[in-house]
């Protein structure tokens, strides 16, 4: 795997997670109420998404573990060969199913759910990029 390459995916997924949290609004209803804030917190979404997606297709192919027949099942050779725990693994599909909704059906969006989501799926992200810092940097 390219350390550099992973590194900078980390990075950059970092800093949509950060920019995720300094959105968020204190109350669902703001965030209901402000549709350039919806897409703002979206498309930030989207692209911590894609990129968590990015570097588990990454890890699954240089490390020959498997062909997932989806984004979600990524996570899921992850989970099986012991990348990342069980929990986080849950958690990052359903991140991956809702980098679908918004992809796919954004007018179905619910910005509620998203709100009472966020916290555990930006866990969810930070948990992945330790245990992708664990593999590429062992002790």
């Amino acid at each position: 795997m390219d350390p550099i390459l992973v590194t900078r995916k980390l990075a950059a997924l970092r800093d949509h997670l950060d920019r995720i949290r300094r959105r968020r609004p204190a109350r669902p209803e703001e965030l209901r109420a402000d549709l350039d804030l919806q897409d703002a917190i979206a498309m930030s979404l989207l692209v911590a998404v894609q990129t968590a997606l990015d570097l588990a297709l990454h890890f699954v192919a240089e490390e020959g573990v498997g062909v997932p027949a989806s984004y979600a099942e990524a996570f899921t050779i992850l989970e099986q060969k012991g990348f990342v725990p069980a929990e986080v693994a849950e958690r990052l599909r359903r991140m991956a199913a809702l980098r679908n909704r918004i992809a796919h059906g954004y007018a179905s969006v619910d910005f509620a759910r998203i709100w009472t989501e966020l916290p555990e799926g930006l866990q969810a992200f930070e948990d992945f990029g330790r245990a992708l810092d664990r593999r590429i940097s062992p002790p």
